[in-house]
């Protein structure tokens, strides 16, 4: 239920004076800049301005750092649709069909519909959050590590499906990458396949070789080409092209609201993240299109279901933060950080008590919302000029924005050599027909997958499957997976072949 004294007073907040709107908009063209830039994640804009926020009122500080937050989960979607560099790991299933789009000469349409998708994406979390805060705040705490197995299940299962080539060929793209994520120490304390070197303790840091796997292996393929764009007429950036893709959006409903319903609540659950949610939410909308051989060339849905997932993934791990004081990754853990300079503590004395702010911050993220589709209009068309850049010049430049990107992830050479390596593997993989998206997949799951394997085992005594007999919400998503991974394609492949012998 809302509380409406609480609720006027919020208003009272937020529109009684000008001031807490005075950083929003730099906010979000900050969130942008760095979401478009590969290897500066949303967290390290966050944090390097989290210093600014001193001097500030709780609530300019929230919406500040809120608006970082919502410009940089649309800014990793630029450039994964127009050079198929995700700026960030939660923008990697946006690179899937917006970079093909872009190729084909619409990546006006592109920026368009990845804009749309993201502004509804995330008025849709914070919609969520504003009328089933305390339910969902119940529910997430429910979730144990046998449910997050379950849940990373769904990310794994795309190793399969993502890719244009053969199913084994991507459970062999997909297996390698799980096998690379395993590189370091284990959640036991185990050391492997380190072969003495102190860089790879930690393991293989993701975002260089993601930005090695997609980005730098994209621009060798790419070398011998004249632009990004084939056709010169195409290179133009329009704004009305930009507003059509924005309007098209809508006219998938359907993707538009499954896609942003899978990014809030699996951005709710603790320690999963966007990037978990932006997998998810495109391998199940893929799944159960009656055309999933459209996705991966240029398909619409599939951008909608990326941009949509990734964007309300922000309302959900808001969950998390504000009703049990849980940062649900590294972005809301700035935004904790941010409590304890205010002294404050996000929880459910939080909400008991400061239900006013509680709602300020949820509304204000309303307004932010508008506020990202004018400002990013504005950006979209300085943005968008890569694509009248020749190869020539684009290509030595973005490699070597690359390898920084790398250095300012790991803070040492390790940074550049792991991209150097990776886009050599990612050159192989695409010569000879291997998806580079199943390996990505690995590597981002591959840590959490075994971390909560490992939880699982340990509270089950070493046998789950009677575990989760006292598990019925793992129980119900095994069943929602098998059904939807391998019961749902064989009926699918079943009418598919009645249908051709009807011909």
């Amino acid at each position: 239920m809302i509380d409406t004294l609480a609720f006027s007073q919020a208003l009272g907040l937020l529109f009684s004076s000008f001031d807490p709107w005075l950083y929003v908009i730099p906010g979000l063209v900050i969130g942008l800049v760095f979401g478009a830039i590969p290897g500066l994640q949303i967290s390290m804009a966050m944090a390097v301005f989290l210093p600014v926020t001193w001097a500030m009122e709780f609530l300019q500080a929230m919406l500040f750092l809120t608006a970082i937050f919502t410009g940089g989960a649309y800014g990793g979607g630029v450039t994964a649709i127009l050079m198929n560099i995700p700026g960030s790991s939660s923008s990697v299933a946006s690179a899937f069909d917006g970079y093909p789009m872009a190729r084909q000469g619409k990546h006006n349409e592109a920026l368009g519909i990845g804009l749309g998708a993201s502004v509804v994406g995330t008025f849709f979390g914070y919609a969520l959050l504003f009328f089933l805060i305390q339910p969902l705040a119940g529910m997430v705490l429910k979730l144990g590590p046998l449910e997050m197995v379950m849940i990373v299940m769904w990310g794994l299962a795309l190793i399969a499906t993502l890719n244009d080539s053969t199913v084994l060929k991507g459970l062999l793209a997909g297996t390698l990458g799980l096998l690379l994520s395993q590189v370091g120490m284990s959640s036991t304390g185990t050391m492997r396949a380190t072969f003495g070197n102190p860089y790879l303790i930690d393991g293989i840091s993701v975002v260089p070789a993601m930005i090695g796997l997609f980005a730098a292996s994209e621009l060798l393929r790419l070398r011998s080409g004249a632009y990004l764009v084939a056709e010169e007429a195409d290179r133009r950036i329009s704004i009305k092209k930009i507003l059509g893709g924005f309007k098209e959006v809508f006219k998938y409903p359907k993707e538009l609201f499954k896609g942003s319903f899978i990014g809030a609540l699996v951005g709710a659950v603790p320690g999963v993240g966007s990037s978990v949610a932006n997998l998810v939410a495109y391998g199940e909308i893929r799944r159960s299109s009656k055309e999933p051989e459209k996705f991966g060339t240029g398909c619409t849905e599939g951008l909608i279901a990326a941009e949509s997932s990734n964007s309300s993934s922000e309302g959900g791990s808001m969950t998390a933060l504000l009703a049990l004081g849980i940062p649900g990754g590294a972005a809301t853990a700035v935004l904790l950080a941010a409590f304890s300079f205010h002294n404050l503590v996000g929880g459910p004395s939080f909400i008991r008590d400061q239900r006013d702010l509680v709602y300020s911050i949820i509304i204000g993220n309303f307004g932010q919302v508008i506020l990202l589709g004018v400002v990013a209009l504005a950006v979209l068309p300085l943005l968008g000029l890569v694509v009248r850049i020749p190869l020539s010049y684009l290509v030595p430049s973005v490699l070597a924005l690359c390898a920084w990107g790398g250095f300012g992830i790991t803070g040492t050479m390790a940074g550049p050599l792991t991209v150097m390596v990776f886009a050599g593997l990612g050159w192989l993989m695409r010569r000879h027909d291997y998806p580079v998206a199943a390996t990505v997949i690995g590597l981002l799951l591959g840590k959490m997958t075994e971390g909560e394997l490992v939880r699982t085992l340990q509270i089950s005594g070493g046998n789950p499957l009677v575990y989760m007999t006292e598990r019925p919400i793992a129980a119900v998503l095994l069943v929602v997976f098998i059904v939807s991974v391998i019961v749902m394609p064989m009926l699918r492949r079943q009418k598919a072949k009645k249908l051709a012998l009807a011909k």
